[in-house]
């Protein structure tokens, strides 16, 4: 009943933060809301407690965020960017894990040298996701948002299993360059391997399920919501990525279910997830909340792990290791922005002139998440019986601090960066956007007029053949319309849009009286609930299509 009791706390926590972001007259990243609720949640007055599992953590929320994350990312500028991507992904992290080990050593010498290396693994992988919030959609340059989700797929895999072989070398006293690296490169490929042979065999099991149940929408939902867990299972059980498993199986799902499955499974599968991402993702933070109060607890025991320093400056520490990972992001970021320069200028190619405040965007956007939360706390509590982890709790502390300190700089000093980026005035997914919608309205009014000779041809009666005409003719029209919205002249782009709104306005409008006239037919008890369900969702459906079709130009 405890266990209910929870689960129903924090996803109505969750639901509460999205009300407060919006209500609060402080602009500030939902993930910092959701701390705070977490973090008044385990105060005395509400008393939350929940005991924090980091590998049932990594099971339930990781793997299905970062399987949406792959499966949404543009694949082909994943490819075309995988240059800068492998470089902040791969290149970054060991830049990290070595500079951040050092200064962390060198700020706080009771931390061993391994320890700090195993803290700057840990705190190398960045969130995406938590700069969007901060940011909010398409604020950041297409090319920039591509690339920081890129790295953010891929440096949890990468951060993790640096981290994972720093902790190993701290118990068993080893290290080699060699094996470690070997190991690297086989447990990230075989993620990948897995995940993308996972998602093609599901995939295949899907679409046999599809015809044994008439392509019921909801168990297919269900079978899609499952491959994100058995990537992550299969890929730990032999001993390769689970993260990146989970990556390559919604990478590799958009080439196994293209051209398949129903509108009505598309529909329901985005609407489920869209859900699951937005309770997935508020769960992480409100957790993270939840073990404030015990970290700041235990600020005097690590004071002590510290070498007996102030409390405060503890806090300081924070500040500075914060401090630090955005200088050696902003220095890496600046010598490959160079190199990239000197290379092309050696080719022949043309150059062009490196902007500091794209740079300095990129070096702020390194936000730390749920990741590095859940990786800090698999610490073990013990290298051998009897012998306590050195400095476990000051490794949480310092973690726990570094995430809520890289929100508050990010959410404080990206706004004021980001206006100084330069922007095209069409980015290239807008460019290609109004392309793709000109040869749809043209493909459709082609179809259309193909159907009318065909269905002509085969009508005798005189009335059905008029009745035929005036339909086609409305409906070339409406696609003419749309041709007419994409035209590069202003007059007849503008004429066209102003009529598609008022064609958008005129249907809402109607669809509004449905809906109303519907609830007063139910309410008057005039139709059945079932009745009212199937009609219900038909008008909603028309609403979709119409807000995904007729959408206001600016």
């Amino acid at each position: 009943m405890q266990i209910v009791f929870t689960v129903l706390m924090l996803l109505l926590a969750v639901a509460m933060s999205g009300v407060v972001s919006r209500l609060s007259p402080v602009r500030l990243p939902l993930p910092l809301f959701q701390i705070a609720i977490g973090a008044l949640l385990a105060a005395p007055a509400f008393g939350l407690k929940v005991r924090f599992d980091p590998e049932l953590f990594l099971l339930l929320f990781i793997p299905p965020l970062l399987f949406v994350d792959g499966w949404r990312i543009p694949k082909r500028q994943l490819y075309q960017l995988r240059g800068p991507i492998l470089a902040l992904a791969l290149g970054l992290v060991i830049f990290t894990v070595v500079g951040v080990g050092y200064f962390i050593h060198w700020l706080i010498p009771a931390i061993s040298l391994p320890v700090a290396f195993a803290l700057g693994a840990v705190l190398s992988p960045t969130d995406a996701v938590a700069v969007s919030a901060i940011v909010g959609k398409n604020r950041l340059p297409t090319k920039l948002q591509h690339v920081l989700e890129g790295e953010s797929l891929m440096n949890d895999a990468s951060g993790l299993v640096a981290f994972k072989f720093a902790i190993a070398a701290i118990l068993t006293g080893s290290f080699s360059l060699w094996q470690a690296s070997l190991s690297f490169l086989v447990i990230a490929l075989g993620g990948l391997a897995v995940g993308g042979a996972l998602a093609w065999l599901l995939s295949l099991g899907r679409r046999m399920v599809a015809r044994w149940t008439d392509d019921e929408p909801a168990i297919q939902v269900v079978l899609l919501m499952l491959t994100p867990f058995a990537a992550y299972l299969v890929a730990e059980h032999f001993g390769v990525s689970g993260i990146l498993s989970a990556v390559a199986a919604g990478i590799a799902m958009t080439y196994t279910e293209s051209g398949q499955g129903s509108s009505a499974m598309r529909l329901q599968s985005n609407s489920v997830w869209s859900m699951l991402e937005f309770v997935f993702n508020g769960m992480t933070f409100i957790l993270l909340g939840l073990q404030l109060p015990s970290v700041i607890g235990l600020a005097h025991a690590d004071a002590r792990e510290a070498g007996n320093v102030p409390v405060w400056h503890l806090f300081a520490y924070v500040v500075a290791i914060t401090v630090a990972l955005i200088a050696l992001r902003f220095l890496w970021v600046w010598v490959t922005y160079h190199l990239k320069s000197f290379r092309m200028l050696l080719q022949g190619s043309p150059v062009r002139r490196v902007n500091t405040w794209v740079i300095l965007t990129t070096s702020l956007s390194g936000v730390r998440g749920s990741i590095t939360m859940a990786g800090v706390l698999t610490v073990p509590l013990e290298i051998s019986t009897g012998v306590p982890f050195p400095g476990r709790d000051l490794l949480i502390f310092l973690a726990t601090g570094v995430i809520l300190c890289s929100l508050l700089l990010g959410s404080s000093l990206l706004p004021l960066v980001l206006p100084r980026v330069p922007t095209p005035v069409e980015t290239l997914k807008e460019k290609e956007e109004r392309e793709a919608r000109l040869r749809l309205a043209q493909a459709a009014q082609t179809g259309l007029e193909q159907a009318q000779v065909r269905m002509d041809r085969e009508l005798t009666d005189d009335d059905a053949k008029a009745m035929l005409a005036d339909i086609a003719a409305m409906l070339a029209q409406i696609y003419r319309n749309r041709i007419d919205a994409e035209s590069d002249t202003a007059e007849i782009a503008l004429r066209a849009n102003q009529h598609r709104n008022f064609e958008r306005d005129l249907r809402m409008a109607a669809i509004y009286a449905q809906r109303t006239e519907l609830y007063r037919l139910r309410d008057a008890r005039l139709i059945d609930d079932d009745v009212f369900a199937v009609l219900l969702r038909d008008v909603d459906m028309a609403e979709n299509w119409l807000s995904g079709t007729l959408v206001s130009k600016h």
